[in-house]
């Protein structure tokens, strides 16, 4: 009889933790295979301080506006978006599943003076021990687990009562195939190819259909617009290609 795959590890794709493996020395590198995060992470950023103090009631242009907010960025990587919120002054926890991710974005938080926490593991592992955060981030990764609907039901049980989420990633259009897989990384070359699997990009409703199920609504939504000459990203109202989402579980929902 075949086992049952383990619950705290299904989503994890062995073929993704090598692929990021390889690279994880070159997430700090402006200039380097990771550019375009580099780039969207200004974007992301600033839209995730914006809507959360616009919910919050908070000053979005004060020097810490997160202040207090526990918050998990699920799929950390090297740490660009981790230190970013940081900076904002909410509680990180920075969870990846490739331990040299972690290592690297540990040494960069070391080297910059910020005081955050990483960790190897997965969304799973933490719903499993019934962790539950302010914030919850899950960004560009969908697109790179192999199990979505298990992997977007350990993020929601992270999400307490109250609380917010923020997913980014592509949508499973024509457009995003032209601009995301044939333009992206085999005519200009901006990532190494095989990055994406068009086959994994996800639609906002099959994404909204899985936060439903456990009671989370989707509360702001922007697509993502990429000039291919400035290579400047921009906020579009189009979410052919890429998009983000703002979640939100009510106050009362105790699940």
């Amino acid at each position: 009889m075949r086992p049952e795959p383990d619950p705290v590890v299904s989503s994890v794709d062995p073929a993704e933790v090598a692929r990021y493996t390889r690279l994880a020395e070159r997430w700090w590198d402006p200039q380097g295979p990771f550019w375009p995060l580099h780039t969207l992470n200004r974007l992301r950023t600033a839209w995730i301080r914006d809507h959360l103090c616009q919910r919050l009631g908070r000053d979005a242009q004060a020097p810490r506006p997160l202040a207090g907010l526990s918050l998990v960025d699920i799929g950390c990587g090297g740490g660009l978006l981790s230190e970013a919120m940081a900076r904002m002054g909410a509680r990180v926890h920075g969870v990846d599943v490739t331990a040299d991710n972690i290592a690297v974005a540990r040494r960069h938080a070391r080297d910059s003076g910020l005081d955050l926490t990483y960790e190897v593991g997965t969304a799973e592992a933490l719903a499993h021990r019934g962790a539950r955060y302010d914030v919850v981030l899950n960004m560009e990764v969908v697109e790179h687990v192999a199990d979505l609907p298990g992997f977007m039901a350990a993020c929601n049980r992270l999400q307490r009562p109250g609380g917010y989420g923020c997913i980014a990633t592509l949508n499973r259009t024509p457009a995003s195939f032209v601009a995301g897989i044939l333009g992206a990384e085999y005519l200009l070359r901006w990532l190494p190819r095989g990055t994406h699997q068009w086959r994994r990009f996800r639609k906002p409703r099959e994404l909204q259909a899985l936060l439903a199920r456990d009671g989370i609504r989707v509360a702001e939504a922007t697509g993502v617009r990429v000039n291919p000459f400035t290579r400047r990203m921009t906020p579009s109202r189009s979410m052919a290609v890429n998009y983000m989402l703002m979640t939100h579980r009510p106050e009362g929902d105790v699940r």
